[in-house]
């Protein structure tokens, strides 16, 4: 699977009930989305995105509640200056889904 694969697709509404992707698929799908880290206990992907400023940074934060928004699928967002850590995961089944990784493909295209 390549990050094109991703970005065509649209995240779908995850009403829960379904169990959480299992570590090894995740790996798989990081595989397409190289510079996001998988948590240690496997339940959520981040990426901390460096900006040259302050305000390229809140700009990045503003398209990417933007995307967020049209995606329905919200990440959780750090700001550190001119740094910026997204942590994504699915909060209704507790751990990773498709979703998150369509939502990171789509993140790292913002830039």
């Amino acid at each position: 699977m390549e990050a094109t694969d991703l970005t065509k697709k649209k995240c779908v509404p995850c009403r829960g009930g379904i169990p959480s992707m299992r570590p090894e698929e995740a790996r798989d799908f990081l595989n397409a989305t190289p510079e996001w880290s998988l948590s240690e206990d496997g339940t959520r992907i981040s990426r901390r995105f460096s900006f040259p400023s302050f305000l390229e940074a809140i700009d990045f934060v503003v398209r990417a509640a933007d995307l967020a928004e049209d995606e329905d699928h919200h990440p959780d967002f750090g700001i550190h200056y001119i740094e910026v850590e997204v942590i994504l995961w699915t909060h209704k089944i507790g751990g990773l889904h498709e979703n998150d990784f369509i939502m990171a493909a789509k993140l790292d295209e913002l830039l």
